[in-house]
């Protein structure tokens, strides 16, 4: 089967959704790479990408939002209540172990 043109190349929508998932990607890495650094200017290089690599997935976001690609749905007040019971939780749990 021979591919044509048309088979390998990402529609507008396809390659920003690419795009952002890469930039979420080098995210984790970089923020990972920030909590392992073991000098100062190490880690101030992993801060600098890793504020860099967030304003890119902030413009694709708004490039996809605004080209109606990435919809995201807003919570309703119910899973937001739900949420905070359980960081609250979380946060009581932790400060009853200090």
């Amino acid at each position: 089967m021979k591919l044509t043109k048309s088979d390998t190349t990402l529609n507008e929508q396809d390659a920003l959704q690419d795009m952002l998932e890469s930039e979420k990607q080098l995210m984790t890495l970089y923020t990972t790479a920030l909590f392992e650094g073991s000098t100062r200017s190490i880690r101030k290089n992993f801060s600098s990408n890793l504020l860099g690599v967030a304003e890119n997935q902030f413009t694709l976001f708004t490039q996809m939002s605004s080209r109606g690609y990435y919809e995201p749905q807003p919570a309703n007040k119910m899973q937001i209540d739900q949420t905070n019971d359980t960081y609250k939780k979380q946060k009581n749990l932790l400060k009853a172990k200090c």
